[in-house]
């Protein structure tokens, strides 16, 4: 509760800087706007619906230390927006799992795509000549990751710089994916909820989304052996 009070209290500053030309210009200008876009992120992230001018009103009276609601209704007013909050969150979560249920059902049957145990599906752009990966393994990889909507979340490409991990510290879609891929593959993978963040979601995936993602593999490296225990005794 205090968490949304702290965040909705911040968040007026960001109100002031959209309703007012913001200062770039000085120190404390540029920290302000800063934390104002930090802010507004996180807000925007959380599904808070805010109104403006009645945020703005009321930064206005706390600086001038007086207030139009009580302790109790404001403490009430912000249990209610809890409540709204995380409702909102549990139906977009449900409505989430149906799109993405819905996406795979229809998904698996497409030219070039096949399903494996666990429900990971693929398809097979580039098949390489290399070694494969195993599950102790770094590897070197381009990606790019995009949700079914077509919104990209990440990208190594973009960045013009592959990205290197263990084979088993990334999601468990990835982690299948890469062990059945030979180094110069390129496959695209239709990773579902439960292979990939599931119900908790991250910034940029919303909860219950399947990831789609071009995964090229473009090198291995082995895993470090581990140090020898030394044998020398007193």
């Amino acid at each position: 509760m205090n968490k949304i009070l702290v965040l909705a209290a911040v968040g007026l500053s960001i109100t002031l800087t959209a309703c007012n030309k913001a200062d770039l210009k000085s120190d404390k200008g540029q920290a302000s706007y800063a934390i104002g876009q930090q802010i507004g992120k996180n807000l925007k992230s959380q599904n808070i619906e805010i109104d403006p001018k009645t945020l703005a009103a009321s930064l206005a009276d706390a600086t001038a230390g007086k207030s139009e609601m009580t302790d109790e209704e404001i403490q009430k007013a912000l249990m209610k927006l809890q409540e709204l909050s995380m409702k909102k969150q549990q139906e977009e979560t449900e409505n989430n799992k149906k799109k993405s249920e819905e996406f795979l059902a229809k998904n698996k049957s497409a030219e070039g795509v096949k399903e494996t145990a666990s429900g990971l599906q693929y398809s097979v752009i580039t098949e390489g000549t290399g070694a494969t990966p195993k599950a102790d393994d770094m590897v070197v990889c381009h990606y790019t990751g995009t949700l079914i909507d077509g919104t990209k979340f990440d990208s190594s490409v973009d960045r013009g710089e592959p990205a290197e991990f263990p084979v088993s510290g990334v999601i468990p879609g990835w982690t299948e994916a890469l062990q059945m891929m030979k180094v110069g593959s390129k496959y695209k993978l239709f990773i579902p909820p439960d292979l990939a963040y599931g119900p908790q979601g991250r910034p940029g995936i919303p909860p219950n989304s399947t990831l789609i993602f071009e995964v090229e593999l473009l090198d291995i490296v082995k895993a470090e052996p581990p140090a020898k225990a030394s044998k020398a005794r007193k």
